[in-house]
């Protein structure tokens, strides 16, 4: 059921951004293409995950004790927010960077090693064999002004 949750959640998403690639386009042909290469502004990592609500302070402790400080020695980390959807066990984290070349700039082999110390911490933590907490979305956002 969760997948095929996820699977509407893209489809919708898919066709948002359909639709407002070609209200831009319709416009000014490359409008759209504009706002997506803003390279050397502000960005924003959108992340979705699944958090059981049971779940859910052992979720911010890690939070709290893994990402948080390894993303505050991070170039360009501006900082982040955190949010909760309690009816949906759904948590949105708001990861702001100083551009996006900062933020691609750190390798895969770096947060593939931090995501491992954080499921450690989070398996360890709750006395459970696998990561409870399911990856639903990454994005990025471009403040418009």
């Amino acid at each position: 059921m969760k997948l095929i949750s996820c699977f509407i959640y893209l489809i919708k998403k898919f066709f948002v951004l359909l639709l407002v690639s070609i209200i831009f386009q319709s416009n000014s042909p490359n409008a759209f293409a504009l706002q997506m290469n803003k390279l050397n502004e502000n960005i924003v990592e959108e992340l979705r995950l699944s958090v059981p609500l049971k779940y859910k302070e052992t979720w911010l402790k890690a939070e709290e004790e893994v990402w948080e400080p390894w993303l505050s020695k991070q170039d360009g980390f501006l900082g982040r927010q955190i949010f909760y959807n309690q009816k949906d066990g759904e948590a949105l984290l708001l990861v702001k960077w100083k551009n996006r070349n900062l933020w691609k700039n750190i390798s895969d082999e770096e947060v593939n090693k931090m995501q491992k110390i954080y499921e450690e911490n989070v398996i360890s933590s709750l006395g459970v064999k696998t990561n409870p907490f399911e990856f639903i979305y990454e994005g990025e956002l471009f403040e418009q002004k």
